[in-house]
């Protein structure tokens, strides 16, 4: 199969870079900045991303680019424009004030098939410290804005470009056309797409797996409900799932979800317990803490009811693109701990299998729908992992549980009555450690808040508070209270993403 290769420098929107080839029907993968891959014959181009470091920095993610260039059709956006420049014997210099923002070609060379139908005047996006000053003798100039001499080059006799724009933002106005036409220098034929990626996944199942027993972790959500009905597509019968209640769901949703996974077909076993994490998360109130005691806690239930199953030899996971690159930061921090990238195999000696592991959420969304599973299977929003427990800003108990239950369910459902539940990315309710004073029926009260949150996205990396109608948060907000025992008061929350996250914890 045909791939791009994105060499990773640790921009923050290098994984956007992958998931707008993948909207152009191209396959790629994204590998550390020096780690690029030894078997070939199937890559087509190399685009090197951008980086948080100044090319001087002694820390700045530095490789050898000898065995690509001149080899490969390469593109270098903004650091890796600057960083083949500088390492060609160019000159790099501090911009004096960053550039962060809008701007607009002021000139391009519509002679280069980069930028084929892009002209002076379109709009795009800067966000660097260091401009190239000086690009050597067999470099060539091919765009520029009022500010930035260099804002695109050309290298003389090879198949390298450099932008020192990012064409993968939603703001550079031509960025995917700029994109599509590397692909074009590349060569691609562009036919990736979800149904090749099922008929190559399932026939890739069959010959890893063979008639070995496999395991799988439900969790409700879209990524572990799309992995097993492709794996139940593949291996039927030898697939086993596992759909732990460990109480801290939405109002209902055991019930619901285990009545759709037989919708499906799929051979769930459906464990309740709820009273053995309500034990263990008993006066935590330290959201890391929940976070590691409610995986923990998983992995003793999930281990306990794998062991009653007889020749189990994989465990399968709905791991997606997104966990593996933040799980394993080419920094080597950390960005967030995902129960899907963990130590679960080892403890039970089991192989790892992950079927959607090089796929983003709006992929396997895709893969879903042609899977044909269910409309509101493959839109629901995401869900965090330690459930409402992220979302009881103080310990848990099963009266606080309830309350938000309730709360978050008039929430959710309200959205779907007015049609606005597939235009927001995430909403949910959100259980404040504070109360306050109200009065009801003539009578002081002195009881719960809840938070509303709702915002809208496309990739999660950013969000936006969503501007929700005020006839509808002002009906959600009377329900709340009047049919929620505890609650006097709603508020909403009207942060973006940055500079707060989509979940409080």
């Amino acid at each position: 199969m045909e791939k791009i290769i994105i060499l990773d420098f640790g921009s923050q929107t290098t994984q956007l870079i992958g998931r707008r080839l993948r909207e152009l029907n191209v396959y790629c993968e994204i590998v550390p900045y020096n780690k690029f891959p030894e078997q070939t014959a199937d890559v087509k181009g190399v685009i090197l991303s951008g980086s948080p470091y100044s090319v001087y920095n002694p820390a700045a993610f530095k490789t050898d680019l000898s065995p690509i260039r001149g080899k490969f059709p390469v593109l270098g956006i903004c650091y890796g424009a600057q960083f083949m420049a500088y390492s060609s014997g160019g000159k790099v210099e501090s911009a004096g004030t960053s550039e962060y923002g809008r701007a607009n070609l002021s000139f391009v060379d519509n002679d280069d098939p980069l930028f084929n139908n892009i002209n002076a005047g379109s709009q795009i996006w800067m966000s660097h410290g260091d401009s190239i000053t000086i690009i050597p003798v067999d470099f060539k100039k091919i765009a520029s804005t009022d500010d930035l001499e260099l804002a695109a080059y050309h290298i003389h006799g090879e198949k390298t470009w450099g932008v020192q724009f990012h064409p993968e933002v939603f703001h550079t106005v031509d960025g995917v056309l700029l994109l599509e036409n590397f692909l074009n220098i590349c060569g691609c034929k562009r036919d990736w797409s979800p149904a090749s990626f099922i008929e190559t996944t399932v026939d890739s199942l069959k010959k890893q797996v063979g008639n070995d027993k496999v395991l799988l972790g439900l969790s409700g959500g879209v990524d572990s409900s799309v992995a097993a009905v492709l794996l139940n597509k593949a291996i039927g019968k030898n697939l086993t799932c596992i759909f732990v209640d460990h109480g801290l769901l939405r109002k209902n949703e055991f019930e619901t979800v285990m009545k759709n996974y037989e919708h499906l077909g799929l051979n769930v076993i459906g464990v309740n317990a709820k009273d053995y994490f309500y034990g263990i998360l008993k006066d935590v109130t330290d959201p890391e803490k929940k976070r590691k005691i409610i995986g923990t806690g998983f992995i003793d239930v999930f281990e306990k009811e794998a062991n009653k199953i007889k020749d189990v030899k994989w465990l399968a996971q709905g791991t997606i693109y997104p966990d593996i690159i933040e799980s394993l930061s080419i920094t080597g921090t950390t960005i967030k701990s995902h129960h899907n990238v963990g130590g679960l195999p080892e403890k039970m000696n089991l192989k790892l299998c992950e079927p959607l592991r090089l796929l983003f959420k709006d992929e396997v969304r895709r893969v879903g729908t042609e899977l044909g599973m269910m409309h509101h299977l493959i839109k629901r929003q995401p869900f965090p992992g330690p459930g409402l427990a992220v979302r009881i800003l103080s310990d848990i108990t099963p009266e606080k549980v309830q309350i938000l239950q309730e709360a978050d369910d008039i929430f959710i459902n309200a959205l779907r009555e007015w049609n606005l539940y597939d235009v927001v990315w995430q909403a949910g309710a959100i259980l404040l450690p504070v109360q306050s004073v109200g009065v009801m029926g003539d009578e002081r009260t002195y009881e719960n808040v809840i938070a509303l949150r709702a915002v809208t996205s496309t990739d999660a990396m950013t969000a936006d508070w969503a501007q929700l109608p005020y006839d509808f948060l002002a009906k959600v907000s009377n329900d709340i209270i009047n049919k929620v025992k505890g609650v006097n008061r709603v508020v909403y929350d009207i942060s973006s993403k940055p500079p707060a996250t989509i979940e409080w914890e």
